[in-house]
């Protein structure tokens, strides 16, 4: 089978919901993507399970996580306040985006008056959800990637796949091939030493930019600071040596208090790589000062809603801004490994992508993401914050049947189906033979030929037992 161009999820063709119906129809019979996914999945929940065997009672700290980010959003206002004035106080500008227009606005500005040429960005899932690299471009400065992953996609000229792993999609052979066209690094390269060239490559660019751009793992309300996780020095990097810092991070990163990072972190890269606690972790206050050698001279704070807001005002859902974007959510659901994260078409897949994304971006064209779920309840499951995953799902589910009318021949079809089942004589009713009839029908319209369907029996279990009691 020819191999999967993702470039080709970009085009219009596989936007919205039959886009995603297209995407996940190509992808989900693609053997050699599944083997990749299933094979980069797997190291890491092996690696996650070692990662929670350190504990010693894993469940009382996510618990603990989980009340504590359930009290910051009761007080969000508040904390989001104090966090501002402790970091402006230090130094720092605070920079309020009620949506992508304003943050791209803000960033453009910052841009363009001072003359950027160059940044270096760590990995950040908001400058994604607003395409930071795309307004950077148009205000004439040239984005780079840092996090190798991210750097990896960039090449590629794809968009991230995976929250936490943005390359999980390629394999070691597939990165190969890629820097072998783009650099003309040897064709069977090994990972190190392509590792080995990124490096080299980087850290021209770190020591050369004028700005540097990071996300934010987590704000601290009570010191006022942006605190950013990572393993490749790539954000520390990306702070040191650039004149101006730039933090896009959304509102709902806030925790309340510095103590409480020994709590987030830990449980952060656990659940998201298996490790004890990430390499690098860095606390940012604001720009350096008068007495400091290294850091920018200037750092602005981007505070990003972009729908948060109106996920707080749904009752159901405001539980989905406690997550942390750990990824493993998108790990356990089946529906993600089998379609992709690139099936989606939007910043963030996967179960959570699926709550959040309908009120990000509006219920008419992405309420079929939280159709895309099998319910199985995995992601409840393993959620490091104790979201009730399953459950938001349902909800809008219903609040999208409840605004959007269903198409007509499902409601017949289900209308259909409920007067038939309501009693067994509307099962007995219809021999084997037309109920293999009808399910063949349904199976070519709806699932395809790819998928079997089991066979009714010539006569219904009733009947069967009836015949057996009178014997």
């Amino acid at each position: 089978m020819e191999k999967i161009n993702p470039k080709i999820f970009l085009s219009e063709e596989f936007k919205g919901k039959k886009g995603f119906q297209r995407a996940s129809k190509l992808i989900s019979f693609d053997r050699q993507h599944r083997k990749t996914i299933d094979f980069n999945i797997s190291r890491h929940d092996m690696a996650v399970t070692e990662g929670i065997a350190r504990y010693q009672d894993f469940e009382e700290a996510r618990t603990t996580a989980g009340a504590l980010k359930r009290k910051m959003l009761k007080n969000w206002d508040s904390y989001l306040l104090q966090f501002e004035e402790n970091i402006t106080r230090r130094g720092a500008k605070v920079l309020w985006a009620k949506d992508t227009a304003e943050a791209t606005a803000y960033v453009r500005q910052i841009l363009i008056e001072n003359e950027a040429r160059l940044l270096v960005k760590s990995k950040s899932m908001a400058t994604e959800e607003i395409e930071f690299n795309q307004t950077a471009q148009e205000a004439g400065c040239e984005p780079v990637e840092t996090d190798l992953g991210e750097f990896i996609v960039q090449v590629a000229d794809e968009r991230p796949y995976h929250i936490v792993t943005p390359a999980m999609h390629k394999s070691k052979e597939d990165i190969a091939e890629l820097f072998h066209e783009k650099f003309g690094t040897p064709e069977h390269e090994t990972p190190e030493n392509l590792t080995v060239y990124v490096r080299g490559v980087l850290r021209k660019k770190f020591t050369s930019a004028d700005v540097g751009v990071t996300g934010a793992n987590f704000l601290i309300a009570d010191t006022g600071g942006v605190a950013i996780t990572e393993n490749e020095g790539n954000g520390i990097m990306s702070t040191a040596f650039p004149k101006l810092h730039i933090v896009l991070a959304g509102i709902e990163k806030l925790i309340p208090e510095m103590r409480q990072l020994g709590l987030f972190q830990p449980l952060l890269a656990t659940k998201g790589t298996g490790q004890q606690i990430s390499v690098y972790n860095t606390i940012f206050t604001g720009p350096k000062r008068e007495n400091e050698v290294d850091g920018p001279e200037q750092m602005y704070v981007i505070l990003l809603d972009n729908g948060r807001t109106t996920v707080y005002d749904d009752d159901d859902a405001c539980e989905a801004l406690s997550c942390i974007r750990c990824g493993c959510c998108l790990n356990a659901c089946p529906v993600y490994k089998s379609v992709g994260g690139y099936a989606y078409g939007t910043t963030y897949s996967g179960p959570i992508g699926s709550a959040i994304t309908p009120f990000f971006k509006g219920f008419k064209e992405f309420s079929h993401l939280s159709f895309a779920s099998s319910l199985c309840g995995k992601c409840t499951e393993t959620c490091t914050m104790k979201i009730p995953l399953t459950e938001i799902l349902l909800n809008n589910r219903q609040k999208a049947v409840e605004k959007y009318r269903r198409p007509f021949i499902e409601k017949f079809a289900m209308k259909g189906f409920g007067t038939i089942a309501s009693k067994r004589i509307g099962f007995d009713f219809f021999p084997g033979a037309m109920k293999n009839a009808a399910l063949h029908i349904f199976n070519y319209i709806g699932w395809g030929p790819k998928r079997a369907m089991p066979k009714f029996t010539k006569k219904s279990f009733s009947q069967q037992y009836k015949k057996n009691i009178k014997k």
